[in-house]
């Protein structure tokens, strides 16, 4: 009897004492959030709760495992399985709290400068990502350097191991060329304020707002919602277009082509009153001019600014729609039209001579310069016959 109920008292007491202790910091953890609202930071260490309890679960029952008797016969086997929970969990509970401290500076940054340097904070969000990135792998790997070393057979192989670091290092390099290039190439990027976490990009023609940074690849939100893929050293080695980097003020272009006789003056009132009306314009700027011209039409241009690469478009489809609307209503000759040429013959056709056989009462026939024109579906003289 004492051999079984030994071991069920010793873990429950263990699971009590692991349960009692996260109960109860995690009260503190609350108490000190309520406490203290300009800082995130406890509210945040909240959810290392499940990591924080399975460490100490798992020392104290490695701790007590040997008194309780629990598998007496497994009793190596047992230990080295505690370890290992101990040291995956040591490692999830320090890239948990890392993850808080981390995103409570951001946050507290952010605060600060997003009205005044909006820009900046982007920069910095990115450079905080990939930072969290490479302590997570930096943790995972240590961890799982510490599991393997808990067995004999590779502790013993440490040696040689670290005696062929030089070759497999070599050969790992040459197989890897890519992979270790986007690596680097993302931390230029983080550090390098190339782009940044919400900057809105032009890549390979396609326009959209950079989604997630990682070290190896980038993903680009585009207007219609598809995400695009690729790899950061793509924006290492090849050109693109960033329209948020420094300061995310535009200035957008809208296009008519209209007769020669257009109201332009006009037209420039207009566009001042449609930019008024719409809440897109920032009052920066706006213009209207004529940039070309054609011997049928010209070619006016309007400028408007925006605060951001999305206002501008708005302000853009605005402007283009209600100025066509308005041409359209009070100055429909504005509009380009297309000339038809009279298509109607400059003189009468010649009338049939009498044929040869006429005279004797047959069929009177006409050659193919008498022939009429018979004009076909759309009033044009039919084909292979000369009007």
């Amino acid at each position: 009897m004492e051999n079984v109920l030994r071991p069920l008292i010793f873990v429950a007491a263990s699971v009590i004492l692991t349960a009692a202790l996260g109960w109860a910091t995690d009260r503190l953890l609350r108490k000190a959030d309520a406490r203290h609202h300009e800082t995130p930071l406890w509210g945040l260490l909240r959810r290392s709760r499940v990591p924080y309890q399975l460490v100490i679960c798992a020392a104290l029952l490695r701790g007590s495992h040997r008194e309780a008797r629990l598998l007496p016969k497994y009793d190596g086997t047992v230990d080295r399985t505690l370890v290992l929970v101990l040291i995956g969990a040591t490692a999830w509970l320090v890239v948990r709290i890392a993850s808080a401290v981390v995103e409570t500076s951001y946050r507290r940054y952010a605060s600060a400068h997003r009205d005044r340097d909006p820009a900046r904070v982007r920069r910095v969000r990115t450079q905080v990502t990939l930072i969290m990135r490479v302590v997570t792998a930096v943790v995972g790997v240590l961890a799982t350097a510490a599991m393997l070393l808990t067995f004999p057979a590779l502790r013993a192989a440490g040696a040689s191991l670290l005696a062929s670091a030089g070759i497999l290092g070599i050969v790992a390099g040459v197989a890897a060329q890519s992979t270790l290039g986007n690596l680097f190439a993302g931390l230029q990027i983080a550090f390098g304020d190339m782009v940044r976490i919400g900057d809105t990009v032009v890549v390979d023609g396609e326009w959209g707002t950079v989604d997630e940074i990682t070290l190896t690849f980038l993903t680009v939100l585009t207007w219609d919602e598809r995400r695009i893929t690729m790899p950061v050293s793509y924006f290492t080695s090849k050109s693109f277009e960033n329209w948020t980097r420094g300061t995310p003020q535009m200035t957008g272009t809208v296009y008519w082509h209209l007769d020669h006789s257009a109201p332009l003056d006009e037209m420039r009132a207009r566009l001042r009153d449609i930019l008024r009306a719409c809440p897109a314009w920032d009052g920066r700027d706006y213009g209207l001019v004529v940039t070309d011209s054609t011997p049928t039409t010209i070619e006016v241009r309007a400028l408007v600014t925006a605060k951001d690469p999305g206002d501008v478009w708005t302000a853009r489809v605005t402007v283009r729609e209600e100025m066509v609307r308005w041409l359209y209503a009070e100055h429909p000759y504005a509009l380009p039209r297309i000339t038809t040429a009279d298509m109607t013959p400059s003189r009468p056709l010649p009338a049939a001579r009498p044929a040869a056989g006429e005279a004797n009462g047959s069929r009177p026939s006409l050659d193919k310069e008498q022939a009429p024109a018979r004009p076909s579906v759309d009033g044009r003289p039919a084909r292979g016959v000369r009007s």
